[in-house]
């Protein structure tokens, strides 16, 4: 993407204390975009800002608190004056195991987070900005919300609504504000650890590029999605995975993938 195609524009990105968000919120800034960073703590978001550069500004607000994501919303007009970019990362995993093994109280957290909490910040950005001057929206999906497998059912449900949103809100946003969802694969997170740590090698065996995904291998196609470089994208879901969902191993790897995200 071209340098600085951002400038002037201000972006925001949900659980970006770390991982994926936080690669997103890195490689935003450094195409010019101010960038507004939030976590489930105030301490996380001011020092995962600091990391990012001088035009980024840490707020506390849970991806499902209404008060805490209007109030972030209302800060980023007040400090930029603008919100162009809506990067909906925050995500969560707690319903492991076989589906009828939840229970509602998982299922809801897993729903609310992944699915519930992308659509109250698009409402949001749109009434407060989006709707009048256009923008973009990117969501964090997985591919494992491509696929099916074990263990990880209810999760694997929520990203497929998600990915299935990204296409119904680039029906009824369009043409202004464009809708676009990435589906990363393996990713080296924190979440993901116990998915790769102990046995990266056989996981990157198996992809046919060779190796795990980084960060910020996403953080760049989220910006990509996000600029005009792809302004004749909307709806679409880019798959971010090495190559794990064609490779050999692709069930595996697709589980795998599936706690890589947020």
């Amino acid at each position: 993407m071209t340098e600085g195609r951002l400038a002037g524009r201000t972006a925001i990105v949900t659980g970006a204390s770390r991982g994926i968000g936080l690669a997103a919120a890195a490689a935003l800034h450094d195409a010019g975009a101010n960038v507004v960073l939030t976590s489930r703590t105030e301490e996380a978001a001011v020092a995962a800002a600091a990391s990012v550069g001088e035009r980024a500004l840490g707020i506390q607000a849970h991806a499902t608190d209404e008060a805490a994501a209007r109030a972030c919303v209302e800060r980023t007009l007040e400090t930029f004056g603008s919100i162009d970019v809506l990067v909906n990362n925050a995500g969560t995993n707690p319903a492991f195991g076989p589906v009828l093994s939840q229970d509602h109280g998982r299922f809801a957290k897993t729903m609310d987070v992944n699915l519930w909490a992308p659509i109250l910040w698009s409402q949001l950005a749109v009434e407060a900005w989006m709707g009048e001057h256009g923008g973009s929206i990117v969501n964090t999906a997985s591919i494992g919300g491509l696929s099916v497998g074990p263990d990880l059912g209810i999760y694997h449900v929520s990203k497929a609504a998600l990915i299935h949103l990204t296409k119904q809100l680039a029906i009824e946003l369009g043409p202004d504000i464009r809708v676009n969802a990435v589906a990363p694969g393996v990713v080296r997170t924190r979440l993901a650890e116990a998915l790769w740590k102990e046995h990266e090698g056989t996981v990157a065996g198996r992809t046919p590029l060779g190796r795990i995904g980084e960060p910020e291998d996403v953080g760049t196609a989220i910006t990509f999605l996000a600029s005009s470089d792809s302004s004749w994208i909307t709806g679409e879901t880019l798959v971010i995975d090495g190559g794990q969902m064609i490779g050999a191993g692709a069930a595996a790897d697709a589980l795998a993938a599936s706690a890589g995200v947020g």
